[in-house]
């Protein structure tokens, strides 16, 4: 299985950010660890909400909805409140 997920940072709540994996655990581990460039300032992070799809193209297809202005505000919406 791929995974589509959500952070939202515990020492600012306005920043949210979204990615895939394998292994949700493994990369979280990475996000809270200053692994990630794109994470490292907002640390540490929680994990909201995650989406499950059995292929690799399908996970990609997601996260760059998500990463669009009206997925972002979908998922916002859902997973935020």
């Amino acid at each position: 299985m791929h995974y589509v997920y959500f952070l939202r940072s515990l020492s600012r709540s306005t920043k949210t950010y979204v990615g895939m994996t394998e292994d949700i655990a493994a990369r979280f581990t990475v996000h809270n660890a200053g692994g990630c460039t794109a994470t490292q300032r907002f640390r540490p992070w929680e994990l909201i909400a995650y989406v499950a799809v059995p292929s690799l193209t399908h996970a990609a297809d997601l996260e760059r909805y998500f990463k669009t202005g009206s997925g972002h505000a979908f998922w916002h919406q859902r997973f935020l409140k």
